[in-house]
């Protein structure tokens, strides 16, 4: 439930967003049902999805247009121009594909450290620019970036049964690849815990991706009417944050020993403000109170990975 959460989250502001857990806990099966829950593609989003994936080949003579939001899973032996594209004439990587999108990069770590470096650039900019001895060329890159890892080689890092058998240098060798730059520019971070056998034999019925979905769109509504057409919570500017994101004295007390205690930066600092707009608008409140400024301290890293 904690993982299906921080999708709704993700979801109605637009969020990048990090899952970590054990093996077969659900993280790539929630990551795959997230398209379900995302709002429906304007049309210039969808003519702009288009575009590039005509120029890779990709579009389908029936239906020529792009209407669902494009969901991209590459296998972590892609390669950085894979990613984020190139070749003599160059074009739009994985990235780019994603555009107005999801980029899902499963077993985070199993990337190797020149391709996950590739991201910082277009996560904060919108697009990549490529440039070739033939030409230099600009593709739009505005995605939503959703992982899923284990927390150590053997995937059972601090489970309580103690199977976790990784020595400490291990662990730290396996998450080294996780540079502190790009973490900080995920907004949530959320641990999916393995399923006991009672939740798997009991099976209740859980909350259809229609009804959450009917929360994301009243979210991304309201957003609409903040920020206007194709914007949304992620991409608030300072101006935007300064203006919708004002704290009250108890919630400045909150966040003053938050960022002590957790050692945040001015760029994480931002994303938390981010996210509790978002928990606020999915709460159909008018400014940001203390539990929405709370549950989003809740998804920052864990300290494992903040080491």
């Amino acid at each position: 439930e904690n993982g299906k959460r921080a999708l709704e989250i993700a979801a109605a502001g637009g969020h990048n967003l990090l899952m970590c857990g054990p093996p077969g806990s659900g993280k790539s099966m929630l990551a795959r049902r997230l398209p379900s829950i995302l709002p429906d593609m304007s049309r210039s989003e969808a003519l702009e999805a288009t575009e590039i994936h005509s120029v890779m080949g990709l579009t389908d003579p029936d239906h020529p247009l792009i209407s669902r939001r494009p969901f991209r899973s590459p296998h972590n032996t892609i390669s950085h121009m894979g990613l984020a594209g190139g070749g003599t004439n160059p074009r739009p990587g994985e990235i780019s594909l994603a555009h107005h999108g999801v980029l899902f990069l499963d077993e985070l770590p199993e990337f190797s450290k020149e391709v996950l470096e590739v991201l910082r650039q277009p996560l904060e900019d919108g697009q990549v620019q490529i440039s070739r001895a033939a030409g230099s060329v600009t593709y739009p890159s505005r995605f939503m970036l959703v992982c899923a890892m284990n927390p150590c080689k053997c995937g059972w890092y601090g489970h309580p049964s103690g199977r976790c058998r990784c020595t400490e240098q291990e662990v730290r060798r396996y998450l080294s690849r996780l540079s502190g730059p790009l973490l900080d520019r995920i907004d949530l971070f959320v641990e999916v815990a393995a399923l006991e056998f009672g939740e798997l034999a009991r099976r209740a019925p859980s909350e259809p991706s229609s009804v959450i979905k009917g929360r994301v769109d009243r979210a991304r509504d309201i957003q609409r009417g903040r920020y206007g057409d194709a914007s949304c919570n992620a991409r608030m500017g300072q101006q935007e944050l300064d203006r919708f994101c004002a704290l009250d004295s108890e919630c400045q007390r909150l966040m003053q020993g938050a960022f002590d205690r957790m050692g945040l930066t001015a760029r994480s600092y931002d994303r938390i403000l981010r996210v509790a707009r978002t928990i606020a608008d999915l709460d159909s409140s008018t400014s940001i109170q203390l539990p929405h400024l709370a549950e989003a301290l809740q998804y920052r890293p864990p300290e494992y990975l903040r080491r």
